[in-house]
């Protein structure tokens, strides 16, 4: 079953439930309402009686036996007057009467309500004391049927109601439902679409602020990031397999040369084998920095406070040990950010490597760290041209000029990637002419 009709089903059995149980509540209470103006009215009737009484006898010349004896019609209540003395016994009149009547004709009972048939016609019944010369008790009654007959209709009406209440509400809920749930339809549309087609460039929009348009701007920013990351992803493969197939290529070649001929006792078989060498070391490094890429991806594994002045300092340490003919600068001002310590002291270790990279004989590379959170780079190398800098930190590019030094075009983008990953970002600024680079990794500081 469709979630529409569902939700019109759902509809309709709650405004049945709510109308059952208002009639419910309903019919008992003007059931005895009506019981209670029946009575109300038999009362008022047999207070009236004197008065009825003196009516008859005005137009009867004083004789009592002129009051009718039997039932007399008032309206839609009937009276019976009793003469005194009376006793115990038929009545051919109307209903029998007993020794409670007895009673109340002397005033030692009370009036009271009683329910009888007479006729085939059940009635309901008020006897009460009537203090007049010549009659000691009254009745007055009126058929069940009156009310009866008022109940049926009300029952009739409430059934109608009840069923026609719910059928309607029912019928409305599922016209509003068809609307209200339209970017529910065309959200299922949509992820039936990419299910099939593996189409991910499916956009929806929604407007209002309610839990479906929430939800539909969600699944359209999920869409929008998974085929960013897709996109992403494919363009990695497509640089790595471009990357590694250089390297692969002369490796395989320079392997088929020694393979060939004398082989090792070839005179260029030494360079051929250091050639080969140093192509495998390349490939090992591309395969570390995509490893590297992928673990400082957008999942931190491990945070915490950490110094970042004392991890520029242990990789300073390090490179100057590689580089000693270079000069290393410490501008390390205490800096304290969250993060994963491995991470930024990997980042900070690229930035310095780019720098000897581009570092001349007896350059100076200066490492400096802020207390917001802010670590540079810089070198005294040839700069950045203008035309490279928006792209620095892209993965696998390299400019012209670094295309005949060694390196993957990883390292710069790992820095970005763990930047982005800790909330921060990266920045490449060129000196000026000949005076060099510098490049900063900016992380939130702690506090």
């Amino acid at each position: 079953m469709s979630l529409r009709n569902r939700v019109a089903l759902a509809g309709g059995a709650v405004v049945l439930a709510a109308l059952v149980l208002a009639s419910l509540i309903l019919y008992p209470s003007l059931s005895a309402k009506l019981n209670e103006q029946h009575d109300a009215t038999l009362v008022k009737a047999a207070q009236q009686a004197p008065e009825l009484v003196k009516s008859f006898k005005q137009k009867s010349t004083g004789a009592e036996a002129k009051i009718p004896l039997d039932l007399i019609d008032v309206g839609s209540t009937k009276v019976q007057f009793i003469r005194t003395p009376m006793a115990k016994g038929p009545s051919p009149a109307f209903i029998d009467f007993t020794s409670r009547d007895v009673d109340v004709s002397t005033g030692a009972e009370s009036p009271y309500f009683q329910d009888a048939d007479f006729k085939g016609v059940h009635y309901r019944v008020y006897t009460s004391h009537l203090d007049m010369k010549g009659f000691n008790l009254v009745r007055t009654a009126v058929p069940t049927s009156v009310v009866g007959t008022t109940l049926d209709r009300l029952e009739v009406l409430l059934i109608s109601i009840t069923a026609g209440g719910s059928l309607l509400a029912a019928l409305g809920a599922r016209l509003a439902a068809g609307r209200l749930l339209r970017p529910v339809r065309q959200l299922t549309e949509t992820v039936e679409h990419v299910t099939e087609t593996q189409d991910l460039t499916a956009r929806l929009s929604a407007d209002g602020k309610d839990e479906i348009a929430r939800l539909t701007r969600s699944f359209a920013a999920m869409m929008a990031a998974l085929d960013e990351s897709v996109g992403a992803q494919r363009r990695l493969v497509a640089d790595a397999s471009h990357e590694l197939r250089t390297p692969l290529t002369s490796l395989t070649t320079n392997l088929e040369l020694l393979d060939e001929g004398p082989g090792i006792a070839d005179p260029q078989a030494p360079l051929l084998v250091r050639e080969a060498r140093g192509q495998a070391a390349e490939l090992t490094l591309l395969v570390n920095d995509l490893i590297d890429l992928a673990r400082y991806g957008n999942v931190r594994t491990h945070t915490e406070d950490t110094r970042v002045d004392l991890l520029a300092r242990r990789v300073l340490d390090r490179a100057a040990a590689r580089s000693p003919e270079l000069d290393f600068i410490a501008d390390l001002a205490p800096c304290l950010v969250h993060a994963d310590p491995d991470a930024v002291e990997r980042a900070i270790g690229n930035l310095v490597d780019n720098a000897v990279k581009w570092s001349p004989e007896g350059g100076r590379i200066t490492v400096a760290t802020t207390p917001e959170g802010t670590v540079s780079v810089t070198d005294r190398g040839p700069g950045i041209p203008a035309a490279d800098l928006p792209y620095v930190f892209d993965r696998f590019y390299r400019s012209p000029k670094a295309r005949s030094l060694p390196g993957s075009g990883l390292g710069l983008a790992i820095v970005r990637q763990i930047a982005e990953t800790h909330g921060g970002s990266v920045a490449a600024e060129t000196r000026e002419p000949g005076g060099g680079a510098r490049l900063r990794l900016s992380l939130p500081p702690v506090g």
